[in-house]
């Protein structure tokens, strides 16, 4: 049996993915290139305006909380994260950094016209309570909005030197530093749960192309996670190598991991 991990260590990634690491801040940013957009649509599809107070959990470099307020005008975004570096070196007006660990029992910054967290639960234990408090951060009348990913790499799945790799990436990364994404499917009925209404969710899954910002995503999120993969016995040395050069062949016809989006909006009479 595979020990648990070590919550103290492996919350939010940090034993495989340090923020110190060099190139850390570029991986993150490559992922920001392929789903920011669509985030940004999707939050100011539900509102996010002039006016808004906005905060953003696991905010890592920065650019939703910066696009919030660059381009869809909001009054403030307080970003939060448990490292700020890429956020202190970036500032923008209205932008307000906190150095916090949401899930410590004396987080409650206030609450905001709408709170959003991307790639953040999906490395956290007790994911219902945590949404549950993010909810209550919600205003009357705002929203709460997650993302995370969801594995396409199923059973059913053609086995390719990705899809290979991607199995053990993520059976890795769950014994290493705890991230499930299993439980993700079920953002909707959690965030019913929390007593939110108008709840509704999308997922996005982006092409693999050569040299596209998802595929070097991938890649470089591979290399430093090739140990926990190792530790699997799903692949080798050998294997991760093909994986790499099969994803800039331009014939890695496989569906990338996808990002589901849910939301649902506190009711506006609730106090």
């Amino acid at each position: 049996m595979t020990a648990a991990p070590d919550p103290g260590s492996g919350r939010y990634g940090e034993a495989v993915f340090r923020p110190g690491q060099a190139g850390e801040g570029e991986r993150i940013d490559y992922g920001a290139l392929v789903y920011d957009d669509l985030t940004l649509a999707r939050l100011r599809a539900l509102g996010a305006g002039p006016g808004w107070r906005c905060l953003d959990v696991g905010a890592g470099t920065g650019t939703v909380s910066r696009r919030l307020l660059e381009e869809a005008g909001v009054s403030s975004v307080l970003a939060v994260d448990r490292d700020v570096r890429f956020l202190a070196t970036r500032p923008v007006r209205g932008l307000e950094v906190l150095e916090a660990d949401v899930t410590a029992p004396d987080f409650a910054p206030g609450r905001f016209r709408l709170v959003h967290a991307r790639f953040v639960l999906m490395h956290l234990p007790e994911r219902e309570r945590l949404i549950a408090r993010l909810a209550d951060l919600v205003e009357p009348g705002g929203v709460l909005v997650l993302g995370d990913a969801v594995d396409l790499t199923s059973d059913r799945a053609p086995e390719t030197p990705y899809t290979v790799v991607m199995r053990a990436m993520w059976e890795g990364l769950r014994a290493a530093i705890g991230t499930d994404v299993s439980w993700v499917p079920s953002y909707p009925s959690l965030l019913h749960d929390a007593g939110l209404t108008d709840v509704a969710a999308e997922i996005h899954v982006p092409p693999l192309e050569p040299g596209s910002p998802i595929s070097r995503f991938w890649a470089d999120t591979w290399r430093r996670s090739r140990q926990p993969m190792l530790a699997t016995g799903r692949v080798d040395d050998a294997a991760v190598d093909a994986a790499l050069a099969h994803l800039d062949s331009g014939t890695c016809a496989a569906l990338s991991a996808g990002l589901l989006t849910a939301w649902g909006r506190k009711p506006a009479g609730e106090g």
